[in-house]
């Protein structure tokens, strides 16, 4: 056996050491078969590319250009409405309408929301369109954007039922700035309409903070007209021709009178007798005046109607009667009795009283 035999079945039981591979380099002739393939890639696709680009693009250019027209038209019709009350603004009939200020406000509010709403479908529609574009499949993308309103609809709608009443508040024109109103959680002027909260002002300079959703039923006692009513109390043996012909001059002259023939949007009635009592009776005067001028109405018109009646001799009853006079306190002595000769068991007479003991049988 030869040696070059005794060692190659020596090196096929052995394992092989790795040997370092070598990294191959490319050749010239391979970049030129990848240019090609990349070449003929792009020959094929190009038009696919160029197709969906144009399309996006005339997505995006119509949107933009919808929106635009869309919002333009919303701010002129406004621009419109606010020059129509401009123009009938301290006429006859603007004095029925509401004032300007105030119409100015919910015509900004109402077109605010007008094209915060145009805008939203316009451009989510816009992107819906370009995603279908590039061949996504819009199913899935829908269904979790509806569970995901779904569950924001729940957390949030307190915040959503506010947004929704703010919103119909201003389309209705339930009350606006300067208004007097009874929002039943809090009542007073309104100094501030917004979308999802109302200022008003209290009585006594607070400001209270009320949600639309919060607010079940609106008094607004500045829309239209007022009425001021006063009570006059007078003796039930009273003249009352005599009492209605002084009420009678007080209106009179009160309706000739500067600030007050403007307040005055009817004359001044006297509507009868609203009650009879055995010592009193009320007679019930009434006037239509302008909205939320009732209170000033009203005590100008106990002041006349006072001083009408103490030129005329016409005592004005009522009220809570006045105390009756105590009379002298008792002597507090009066109602204690005199002492008893049977207090003291030493006096004659309690001696005299006491039982007599019975004889000792004991002997």
């Amino acid at each position: 056996m030869s040696l070059s035999a005794a060692v190659l079945p020596a090196a096929a039981g052995s394992s092989p050491s790795p040997s370092p591979t070598a990294p191959t380099v490319p050749t010239f002739q391979d970049a030129q078969e990848s240019a090609t393939n990349a070449a003929s890639w792009v020959e094929e696709n190009w038009s696919t590319w160029l197709a969906i680009g144009l399309r996006v693009l005339l997505i995006v250019v119509i949107a933009a250009v919808l929106r635009a027209v869309v919002r333009r038209a919303i701010t002129k019709l406004i621009d419109r409405m606010n020059r129509t009350v401009q123009a009938v603004d301290g006429t006859a009939l603007g004095g029925l309408l509401v004032n300007a200020e105030r119409r100015r406000q919910r015509s900004q509010a109402i077109g605010s929301v007008l094209r915060s709403v145009a805008s939203f479908v316009i451009l989510g529609t816009a992107a819906l369109m370009v995603l279908a574009t590039f061949q996504i499949n819009l199913a899935p993308l829908l269904a979790s954007a509806g569970v995901a309103g779904v569950a924001i609809g729940f957390g949030a709608r307190n915040l959503v039922t506010d947004f929704l009443s703010g919103v119909f508040m201003i389309l209705e024109d339930q009350y606006g700035v300067g208004d007097s109103i009874d929002a039943g959680v809090a009542s007073g002027e309104v100094i501030e309409v917004g979308l999802r909260v109302t200022k008003l002002r209290g009585d006594n300079g607070e400001i209270w903070y009320v949600r639309n959703g919060e607010v079940k039923r609106i008094g607004n006692l500045s829309q239209g007209w007022s009425t001021a009513g006063v009570d006059v109390t007078v003796r039930s043996d009273e003249d009352l021709d005599k009492v209605k012909k002084a009420i009678d001059a007080v209106g009179e002259r009160m309706g000739k009178e500067e600030p007050w023939n403007e307040l005055l949007w009817g004359p001044i009635e006297v509507l009868g007798l609203d009650s009879v009592l055995l010592d009193s009776m009320v007679v019930r005067v009434s006037a239509k005046t302008m909205p939320g001028k009732s209170l000033t109405v009203e005590r100008e018109l106990r002041w006349r109607i006072k001083r009408a009646f103490d030129a005329a001799d016409i005592p004005i009853v009522g009220g809570v009667p006045l105390p009756v006079e105590e009379a002298a306190a008792a002597d507090p002595a009066a109602g204690v009795a005199a002492p008893s000769a049977y207090a003291s068991s030493t006096s004659p007479q309690s001696l005299a009283a006491s039982p007599i003991s019975p004889p000792s049988t004991t002997k």
